[in-house]
């Protein structure tokens, strides 16, 4: 196994965790919110899920893996959703709104286009580029 391999591995895990987290917080809070809920904060698990575990499998299996920059740039975008579903759904729970809530949903997405970014130039890369295995582009 190599060390993309490995990074992979380690990147499906940690998505498959932090989904299994946030399921159990869901469950646990729904359990005991006195019929007080938000769909926001109990299917929160599903932003690690699938866009965190399901892409991790599918590169685990491809020839490509992306470089330690891109993996780094798209774990925040994918946590950057996830708390910011977790906080819309306090919000809501609470009863209010709040405009600032965008802040997440745009910080998701410029941190996604940055790791997209970041992958088209390791893709445009030699392939015995020394950047391409330590992921520093």
């Amino acid at each position: 196994m190599c060390i993309s391999d490995k990074r992979m591995l380690r990147q499906l895990l940690l998505h498959l965790g932090a989904s299994a987290g946030f399921a159990l917080f869901g469950a646990v809070y729904e359990r005991f919110s006195h019929e007080v809920y938000s769909y926001w904060m109990i299917y929160a698990f599903a932003f690690p899920l699938m866009l965190g575990a399901i892409p991790g499998a599918v590169f685990l299996r491809k020839s490509y893996t992306p470089g330690k920059w891109a993996i780094w740039l798209w774990n925040a975008a994918v946590f950057t959703w996830t708390t910011g579903s977790v906080f819309k759904g306090v919000l809501e729970i609470y009863g209010t709104t709040n405009r600032l809530i965008l802040v997440y949903w745009i910080a998701g997405f410029a941190a996604a286009a940055a790791a997209a970014i970041v992958m088209l130039h390791e893709k445009r890369l030699p392939a015995n580029h020394p950047d391409k295995e330590t992921g520093y582009v």
